[in-house]
């Protein structure tokens, strides 16, 4: 599964992530509100309340919750749907308590903000729509229409027309903003949690490919002496055979095989060099290996490095990490993806500082997005010549920050930016003009050999057959 997919997936089972215990929990504890609220408004100030059509509503939520419990399992995890029905009950039925109990003269009217707040929390964008446009029609019904507060004398209780208009206002404008804060910090929170989810799985892929490394050279080296010793004692076979043709063919075919066998295990692990090559390499070469799978698609990647002022001759080694490799990955893709013809990638060093600089001559980053390039699944409007120049492209944003995820996690800052309009050179060469983006590292973090550095695991002796 890809890291978007894995990411689209995540975020549409959200809706699914409740339990129905907790939504039980809550309603038990809104009926032990309710029913304190009537009986202390009865017993202590002695107000008359339809108390039949009261209990009745509230017996409404112990029944239902009641058949919630026995029928449904204690892990049952409730849909969005069905996460949708359960809020709309609790907030007809609490709006049908207020209209027994005085309208929004009740000072607990403010509780219908308690749905939506729910709703906005685990359910989607249409959902929470529906919730908040009910509580704005239940609130400006029972503005209007609602049994009188009344007390044992016969008083009605009522709040000027003033507050009752503000009360209105107060609590429409608490909807609307509590459902969009909600919604807007929540929708974040699981973007950016389905996010890391998806780069702990690149992560996870390109740490299982370097292990695969280091376990081919290990096999190449602790096979090198049980081949030896097979083709020593097939040696000795053969001489032992000679007055047994067929036997002896047997022996050295045996040999010939074991001769195979060693020259295959020196191709895998490159017999004569150390296990060093799969923790560390040149700069060059690991930013070469990580736009290797991109040079083929039919745009020139040119490439090309040297030393920045002041910075010695000779490239840095540094440490060959995953994170490096499958960010370094992302953004040549990126750049390949939008490039027109072609892409440059130019590594540079001082003795301070190490740098990896990738262009393209494409349009650039969107001016509007620059300064939203590394956020997860951030989408823009395409426009028409770009759909039909890419028809099959849904781009999320979802590489980037990968990208920038895995490369900040190695001590990289990243920059991104686009290049200045200029036209083609006198000579015909290609200019670049679209998109830049920059990583540096502090030449310390990543080079190999250093304080910080914990990948040297020895060198394996040279072994023949």
């Amino acid at each position: 599964m890809s890291e978007s997919n894995v990411g689209l997936s995540a975020r549409q089972g959200a809706g699914n992530w409740i339990r129905l215990r907790t939504l039980i929990l809550l309603r038990w504890v809104a009926i032990v509100g309710q029913i304190t609220a009537i009986s202390v408004a009865q017993s202590l100030y002695d107000l008359r309340l339809e108390l039949g059509l009261c209990y009745l509503a509230i017996g409404v939520s112990v029944i239902g919750n009641l058949i919630a419990i026995f029928i449904f399992p204690e892990n049952k995890r409730l849909t969005e749907f069905e996460n949708f029905l359960m809020v709309l009950f609790d907030l007809l039925q609490l709006s049908f308590l207020l209209y027994l109990t005085g309208g929004l003269n009740n000072p607990f009217s403010l509780l219908l903000l308690a749905p939506v707040t729910v709703a906005a929390n685990v359910m989607g964008m249409r959902s929470t729509l529906i919730i908040g446009a009910s509580a704005i029609i239940a609130v400006t019904l029972l503005a209007e229409f609602h049994l009188p507060l009344r007390t044992a004398q016969g008083f009605i209780l009522r709040m000027p027309d003033l507050f009752i208009f503000g009360n209105w206002i107060a609590i429409i404008i608490a909807v609307v903003f509590m459902s969009a804060y909600s919604q807007r910090i929540n929708s974040e929170i699981r973007s950016m949690s389905d996010a890391l989810a998806a780069t702990h799985l690149a992560l996870s892929r390109e740490q299982k490919l370097t292990d695969l490394g280091g376990v081919v050279a290990a096999a190449a080296h602790e096979l090198g002496t049980p081949l030896a010793t097979i083709k020593l004692t097939s040696a000795e076979l053969m001489d032992d055979l000679e007055d047994f043709p067929d036997m002896r063919e047997d022996a050295a075919l045996i040999r010939e095989q074991a001769d195979r066998c060693r020259d295959i295990l020196r191709d895998m692990g490159r017999a004569g060099k150390d296990d060093l090559h799969l923790r560390r390499a040149p700069l060059s070469t690991v930013v070469n290996e990580a736009a290797e799978p991109h040079t083929a698609r039919g745009k020139t990647v040119h490439f090309s490095e040297g030393p920045g002022e002041g910075g010695d001759l000779e490239q840095p080694i540094i440490q060959r990490k995953p994170e490096i490799i499958h960010g370094l990955r992302n953004l040549v893709q990126n750049a390949v993806d939008f490039a027109r013809a072609n892409v440059w990638v130019e590594t540079s060093w001082t003795d301070e500082m190490i740098q990896v600089r990738i262009t393209d001559d494409g349009r650039g980053y969107p001016p509007q997005m620059l300064g939203r390039i590394g956020d997860p699944f951030v989408r823009r409007r395409r426009t028409e010549s770009e759909r039909k120049a890419r028809p099959e492209y849904e781009g999320m944003g979802l590489g980037l920050f990968i990208a920038k995820t895995l490369l900040e996690r190695t001590g990289g800052s990243l920059k991104f930016a686009n290049a200045s309009e200029s036209a083609p050179s006198p000579e015909g060469r290609p200019v670049k003009r679209g998109a830049i983006v920059t990583v540096k590292w502090k030449r310390e973090m990543i080079e190999a050999g250093t304080s910080g550095d914990r990948s040297q695991i020895g060198v394996n002796q040279r072994f023949e057959i």
